[in-house]
């Protein structure tokens, strides 16, 4: 079975990042998070450039995929091109929330990542040829319908709904939590960092589309920052209001049986007799589990393992 021990997690190129779940202490609540200061200087340190990317033997590799294996591939990517061009959009809200100007500017670095990575899967969707849209517009509609029904619950019907919390009250700190939870610690920390892991792990393995790998590696390495971000919040906040314990947990178990269902591709008929990317999806969840796990073994929402 795959863990958070392997390959890129603990690769030189993520050793500057305070993501709990990489690390085997954050089972014993042992690790010192980041500031909100540090994590933006971190961010000073980690840029790169879509524009530097080759896509030359991408294309190559794409066009001589099977058709079945381009739809599958194809459905695992929607959610990830769809999901940073909506967020871009909603970090706005979260941002002006967030209670202090450290927080602000770091934030304010998160949506120039997420518009960043909507570049780099425009750039590769178009150069590869993964669709026949013309624009940027029109290659976010076309890939829409590769999304799992679920995708749109979690995203745009319970994030989005506290997203309209806060643009209308920019006091809601519970809503300001909810979203935080939803986004940085069950659409970024369990489903897209999960995501990505396989995704690279399968391509690394077969030598297949080294322009996407280097820049998903990138993209990962910024969604780490991200959720290193959430946790230092998360555990500000528990901190010094205790009772925002109860925020978290009832937005998690509301969320949770959602985020299964996105891990779930829609054609799968027998769960048992299985594999996307390489591994099972009892794989998937427990690689999603663990990750989830830690963060909150560090909050303070899971007990620690001594």
């Amino acid at each position: 079975m795959t863990t958070l021990g392997a390959r890129i997690e603990l690769a030189e190129f993520f050793t500057e990042t305070s993501d709990p779940a990489l690390l085997e202490s954050a089972d014993r609540g042992q690790v010192k998070l980041l500031d909100y200061r540090e994590l933006y200087e971190l961010w000073e340190r980690q840029q790169w450039r879509t524009q530097d990317l080759d896509f030359t033997q991408d294309r190559q590799d794409w066009l001589g995929f099977p058709p079945d294996e381009r739809r599958q591939r194809m459905y695992g990517l929607s959610s990830f091109f769809i999901g940073e061009q909506r967020v871009t959009e909603e970090l706005g809200p979260m941002m002006v929330a967030s209670p202090t100007e450290d927080m602000r500017v770091f934030l304010s670095t998160q949506i120039a990542d997420e518009a960043r990575h909507v570049r780099f899967f425009d750039r590769f969707y178009s150069e590869v040829g993964v669709l026949d849209a013309e624009t940027l517009d029109d290659r976010l509609e076309e890939t829409s319908a590769h999304l799992n029904p679920a995708f749109g619950t979690l995203f745009d019907e319970m994030l989005g709904a506290r997203v309209r919390r806060l643009s209308e009250d920019r006091t809601d700190l519970g809503a300001l939590i909810e979203a935080v939870t939803l986004y940085h610690m069950v659409i970024e920390g369990m489903l897209a960092l999960t995501g990505q892991h396989f995704i690279i792990d399968f391509n690394e393995r077969e030598g297949t589309l080294p322009g996407f790998v280097r820049g998903f590696n990138f993209v990962a390495r910024d969604e780490h920052r991200h959720v290193a971000f959430g946790a230092r919040f998360l555990r500000d906040v528990v901190a010094e209001q205790p009772q925002h314990l109860k925020t978290i947990q009832r937005t998690l178990e509301e969320a949770l049986t959602v985020a299964d269902a996105v891990l779930r591709p829609p054609w799968v008929e027998d769960e048992d007799d299985y594999e996307y990317f390489g591994v099972s999806l009892d794989e998937t969840r427990a690689f999603a589990a663990q990750a989830l796990t830690r963060r909150l073994k560090v909050i303070g929402l899971a007990p620690a393992t001594a």
